[in-house]
């Protein structure tokens, strides 16, 4: 049997195009990215494939009169995923850039000035993409939430999985928020106070919608 490629050791790669030995490759390796912030976008992908997939079984004859929704969900859906995939790589390179600009000479006090300058902006982007995987998250799971009383029962399963990755997506998120968050100047993290809320809600709906595939489950 063949083995994963060797990881690179500067950057791992591209995400739309590995596979997925190479992505949990580059996971385990000891590079700067893929973390646990690509993972958490990657949570909100697969939740969206998950809901366009429960989508797409959805096509009983009984299940016409709702066609216009459910293409509707599939077609954000799908929408949703790309953004999350794009969301992984962005994160890859936040994470990047934080680590160069920590490295960047402080010898003079210039220097020092434009490297805390270089740093308060990159630990900005390296905040600001998991917020933006929150949204993700937060979209998918009212995806998943309209799809649940229309979708096809032998997959509603898969409605409870979409349901897990949004939570899984946006509690990793929260994390990787606040130690950004925690190295910037109040001001500059203020700005991700609300979406800091917005997770503890958002956990808790996932919680509901698995508890409520688990109650149909059981019938």
């Amino acid at each position: 049997m063949s083995q994963p490629s060797t990881p690179s050791q500067e950057t791992a790669s591209t995400f739309g195009g590995a596979t997925l030995a190479q992505y949990l490759s580059d996971l385990a390796a000891k590079i700067p990215a893929p973390g646990g912030g690509a993972v958490a976008a990657l949570h909100a992908a697969q939740g969206a494939a998950l809901v366009a997939m429960v989508g797409r079984y959805t096509t009983r004859a009984k299940d016409a009169e709702n066609r216009p929704v459910i293409d509707r969900i599939i077609e954000a859906a799908d929408a949703a995923r790309a953004r999350a995939l794009a969301l992984a790589e962005a994160d890859a390179a936040a994470f990047t850039a934080v680590g160069a600009a920590y490295k960047l000479p402080k010898t003079t006090p210039e220097e020092t000035d434009a490297r805390t300058a270089a740093i308060n902006s990159a630990l900005i982007e390296a905040a600001r993409v998991p917020a933006a995987v929150v949204d993700e998250a937060d979209e998918v799971l009212s995806l998943a939430t309209e799809l649940f009383p229309i979708g096809n029962p032998n997959v509603v399963t898969d409605i409870g999985a979409a349901a897990d990755a949004c939570r899984a997506a946006a509690a990793s998120s929260q994390l990787n928020i606040e130690i950004n968050v925690a190295s910037l100047p109040a001001a500059d993290g203020d700005r991700f106070a609300a979406v800091l809320l917005r997770i503890e809600e958002i956990v808790a709906r996932a919680d509901g919608l698995h508890a409520d595939v688990v109650h149909a489950v059981r019938g």
